[in-house]
């Protein structure tokens, strides 16, 4: 069966940036499962799959505007210490749920100073290449619960 949209996917994957250093990887782990076409995954990685079967192994290489995105500096703002409360230590790399008007973002600290803390509201890979080497394991038909579910069920998989 070919990789296509409604199908959920195992693969094994290493992921190294732009420098060849090794960012992430199911080395060790189950492969990763995921629902084709349900955004589970970035988007150049995803298309560079379809069309894919069990066996195949591929290098992908995905630019940011399909990967992460660019990095945006007004998703970089210095906010008051005031705003953590409760939080006695604040350092450089912790993470944070900022409300938002489009709903909680994830953030991380990436300066502190006495009466501010600056926050980064990309994610960690935004304006980043990302180089994987894939192999797909198998492919199947995806269920009716997965489909409505909206991601792969199971080993590697979402797990209710």
């Amino acid at each position: 069966m070919q990789i296509a949209a409604n199908t959920v996917v195992k693969i094994h994957y290493t992921l190294k940036n732009a420098e060849g250093n090794v960012i992430d990887s199911s080395e060790g782990q189950e492969p990763l499962a995921y629902l084709h076409g349900g955004g589970n995954i970035v988007e150049g990685l995803e298309s560079a799959l379809a069309g894919k079967a069990a066996g195949d192994k591929l290098d992908v290489t995905v630019d940011p505007e399909r990967g992460y995105g660019s990095r945006r500096d007004d998703l970089v703002q210095t906010v008051d210490r005031s705003n953590f409360v409760g939080i006695d230590q604040i350092e450089v790399g912790m993470q944070f749920l900022a409300q938002t008007p489009w709903g909680e973002q994830p953030v991380t600290v990436v300066a502190v100073a006495d009466d501010n803390v600056t926050l980064d509201g990309n994610h960690p890979l935004a304006g980043e290449v990302l180089n994987f080497a894939i192999e797909v394991m198998d492919v199947r038909a995806a269920t009716d619960e997965e489909l409505e579910h909206g991601h792969a069920h199971g080993e590697g998989g979402h797990h209710h």
